[in-house]
């Protein structure tokens, strides 16, 4: 089954309305692709993986078109929770198992640098309305997970030697997130979170300064590919020595082996009125949370004071009651905002894949993808974009090693695929509502 979510919940060519779209900063469409258009690369997709792919592509001189369906920042890159977290989505612990000791640390590594390089790009470009916030808690439903989080801390020190996550039991967890439901947890102060849209928007504005051709309104049709492939659009026709897919959960049929391996589902996002004093209480320290439900909620105060809270998913194509499905979760950890006003409530598309790992792939010759973020996506997208440029500008050694890693293709074909994935979905999130 593949889904085009390009156009199933949205308007053509507009942001959702969503409380990211409403404090956006300033930027003016780029126009659609027109007429023959040749380039060393083209790039699918302008989220931030083909956003750090432009840009850093642009800066090593390469001519660069990026095409974006909608605008640029449209899919989960613009509508995400901003989260930017430390290591890959799967922790240590898993990938020594998957991929022995050395190679986890080289995976390691490449986390922390992009979580760097998002600071980086951020203060290179003087982005507008994107400011660094540290700190990230992990609030721990059960007494056995946050004994695990205090030894994976001990681990992350003594292996990584990383020093930034301090372990919180009930009482200190309790103090920071304002809620009494949690038996213990961490606090990462090596990561942090920004707003979303805003830092999509600054990845353009530097890649089309350093040279890039950006396009909106420019929905791919059809990949050719071959010595020099040709992509197609309603209107263009670019010819590239390369072909970038960045496409995240928004690939639709366009690449069918990338497709087999990531698939998108639907996660939503709630924004409360202003709390204003009650803010403090909610969180006193303006950090972000994530939990440990297999759906994972996620949350953290904006600039000014909302709640803005993440839950609940749906693996079809429509959107749900948003607002109700979310403020169920978020009343659960906050009942005291039981009458509290949701002024925006948003949906998007992300993608994930069988191990949670980004699925790095080259489909054919001169053709490279990834995506596949699994919820984790703000940082590692941004240094996939940078592992691409380099990999297209013949430095591969970064992209060669996500590549690496193994990914299955969801089971059940075409055509059982996505009632797999349904079921299973349905079966860990009851299990979530019973709290095993």
């Amino acid at each position: 089954m593949a889904l085009n979510l390009l156009h199933a919940n949205d308007r053509p060519g507009t942001y959702p309305e969503s409380w990211y779209a409403e404090t956006r900063a300033p930027l003016d469409p780029f126009p659609p692709a027109a007429g023959e258009i040749a380039a060393d690369v083209c790039i699918v997709g302008a989220g931030y993986t083909g956003l750090s792919a432009a840009l850093h592509l642009a800066q090593k001189g390469l001519s660069v078109v990026v095409l974006e369906a909608h605008r640029v920042g449209f899919g989960a890159s613009g509508r995400n929770g901003g989260q930017v977290g430390s290591g890959q989505r799967q922790d240590q612990d898993w990938l020594e198992q998957a991929v022995g000791r050395e190679d986890a640390r080289r995976l390691w590594d490449l986390a922390q640098d992009a979580k760097a390089l998002v600071r980086d790009l951020i203060a290179r470009h003087g982005m507008e309305g994107v400011d660094w916030r540290p700190g990230i808690a992990h609030a721990c439903w059960h007494a056995h997970e946050a004994d695990h989080a205090r030894r994976y801390a001990e681990k992350l020190a003594r292996d990584y030697d990383y020093h930034e996550v301090e372990p919180l039991d009930p009482a200190g967890l309790r103090a920071l997130v304002g809620s009494r439901v949690f038996q213990g947890g961490d606090i990462d102060r090596g990561a942090g979170h920004i707003h979303a849209l805003n830092f999509a928007i600054g990845l353009a504005k530097a890649a089309s300064a350093a040279g890039a051709r950006i396009h909106e309104r420019s929905e791919v049709t059809r990949l050719t590919y071959g010595p020099r492939p040709l992509v197609e659009t309603a209107g263009a026709r670019i010819r590239a020595g390369q072909i970038l897919l960045a496409t995240n959960g928004y690939m639709g049929g366009l690449e069918p082996q990338v497709a087999a391996k990531v698939m998108p589902i639907n996660n939503f996002v709630i924004a409360t009125e202003p709390l204003g004093p009650r803010a403090r209480e909610v969180l006193a320290q303006p950090i972000a949370v994530h939990d440990t439900k297999f759906v994972v909620n996620y949350w953290r105060l904006s600039e000014d004071d909302r709640l803005l809270f993440g839950g609940a998913e749906s693996y079809g194509y429509r959107f749900p009651d948003i607002a109700r499905a979310v403020r169920k979760p978020m009343l659960e950890i906050y009942p005291q905002l039981a009458g509290t006003r949701i002024t925006h409530a948003w949906g998007g598309t992300l993608a994930i894949t069988v191990n949670r790992m980004p699925c790095f792939l080259r489909p054919a010759p001169n053709v490279l993808s990834a995506s596949g973020y699994s919820g984790h996506g703000v940082a590692l997208a941004v240094l996939a974009g940078r592992l691409m440029a380099e990999a297209a500008a013949g430095q591969a050694a970064g992209f060669d090693l996500m590549a690496s890693l193994p990914q299955r293709r969801f089971p059940g074909g075409a055509t059982l695929r996505w009632p797999l994935l349904v079921a299973a979905m349905t079966w860990f999130s009851l299990r979530d509502r019973l709290g095993w």
